[in-house]
């Protein structure tokens, strides 16, 4: 009842000032709103990274070829074949502890089109282990099978853009598209994932949502290689257990450099790794970025602290009367901390609202993904009334410890 009573007198000095008071608690509402929206920034990232390395395989090892011009690739090409087949045989029997391997024929097609519409995106011929790797599910119908890849059959899977850039609402599974020059059966649409596009270390990843997915015997038979071009883009190996990652890859690098005759024209990316360095980088960024965040705090807590030791030189009077009729200093002491705690907490209340405000002013403006946590929104509030507590005690302390009879004659 005691401290309601401090919080009720409080609350009636602060009134008084109003505008003084509302200026007071822009520190602390700036200081929470940046916290909250920083670390949505890093929350943001760090999902959209998880998202990147599930899409990539977590477990995978990415095998690469190297894009070159025309002039440097006619004299590698005079070493090395670039990616091809029979990498992908020599990893496959000469590679233990793989569980997946899929290699990948990327396309860029003239165009696609069916009888109601056409669509962009880019053809991948692999092999039927592909959603294995990559960790894709079909929505409708089914992928294709070693049957399918065994007799170049003109069947595809496509991605739900296309699908709905081809077919709108309707169901695709049995209908033909046009690719180049040659048909194609749908035979299957993938799901859905979250995450449209990204950049990780500076790896781009493409969208699943625009890929049409064919089998690998097809695309290497029925559509035209340029000059000097490898057989594959990509190999992508699932490994059956993390642990074994770091050392496969040191092997498949070994074993890639002496089949391509000592030429390194591909680049082994290992996304466990990607993960990793991305998370120390967002570590970092979270900590400089809450640092800066803080001072705001800390400028708000200055300003709760010299608001309140205005306020106990105008109210010295009201102190020494208060101690007259018989408060005691711990009452004094708890009124004015009541004071700095309220103008924290709403303070922090404000920011919070305003934290919500400038991450999704991030996002759309920026077009930076933003997440805000529960932990975000705990802490930057825990701070805030910490800050009102501690930078409160002192010129509640100097407020408790006047001299009664001084207090009374303060003019």
């Amino acid at each position: 009842m005691r401290f309601i009573e401090c919080l009720s007198i409080g609350f009636e000095g602060l009134k008084t000032h109003k505008l003084r008071t509302f200026l007071t608690m822009l520190g602390i509402i700036f200081g929470v709103g940046a916290v909250i929206s920083m670390l949505s920034i890093g929350e943001g990232a760090k999902r959209e990274a998880l998202e990147i390395i599930n899409l990539m395989g977590a477990k995978n090892i990415i095998i690469q070829n190297l894009e070159y011009d025309e002039d440097k690739l006619e004299k590698i090409r005079e070493k090395s074949p670039g990616l091809c087949l029979r990498d992908f045989m020599a990893l496959e029997e000469g590679v233990p502890y793989i569980r997946h391997l899929s290699p990948q024929r990327i396309i860029k097609p003239d165009f696609i089109r069916s009888i109601d519409g056409k669509s962009e995106g880019r053809v991948i011929g692999t092999d039927p282990s592909y959603p294995l790797t990559l960790n894709l599910l079909v929505d409708k119908g089914r992928f294709f099978d070693d049957y399918d890849n065994a007799h170049h059959a003109n069947v595809c899977v496509v991605g739900h853009r296309v699908k709905r850039d081809l077919f709108s609402f309707r169901n695709p599974i049995g209908e033909r598209i046009k690719i180049n020059d040659r048909w194609f059966e749908v035979i299957g649409t993938i799901l859905k994932k979250g995450i449209t596009k990204g950049k990780i270390e500076g790896i781009e990843i493409e969208s699943i949502a625009n890929d049409i997915y064919i089998p690998i015997s097809t695309a290497l038979k029925k559509f035209e290689f340029k000059e000097h071009e490898s057989q594959l883009s990509e190999i992508a190996v699932t490994m059956e257990d993390p642990g074994y990652i770091r050392d496969a890859a040191v092997y498949i690098n070994r074993l890639l450099y002496r089949i391509h005759r000592n030429t390194r024209d591909y680049k082994i990316i290992v996304p466990e790794e990607l993960l990793h360095q991305t998370q120390e980088t967002q570590r970092i960024f979270n900590i400089a970025m809450g640092f800066i965040a803080g001072i705001s705090l800390l400028v708000g807590g200055i300003g709760i602290m010299n608001i309140m030791l205005a306020s106990v030189l105008e109210r010295t009077r009201e102190i020494g009367i208060r101690r007259a009729v018989g408060a005691k200093q711990k009452d004094i002491l708890s009124q004015f901390v009541a004071e700095a705690v309220f103008i924290s907490l709403v303070g922090g209340l404000i920011g919070i609202g305003a934290g919500f405000s400038m991450s999704k002013a991030v996002s759309l403006y920026a077009n930076w993904k933003t997440l805000i946590s529960i932990i975000s929104i705990l802490i930057s509030f825990g701070i805030a009334v910490s800050v009102g507590l501690i930078f409160g005690i002192y010129p509640a302390y100097i407020a408790s410890k006047l001299d009664p009879i001084e207090a009374l004659h303060y003019e």
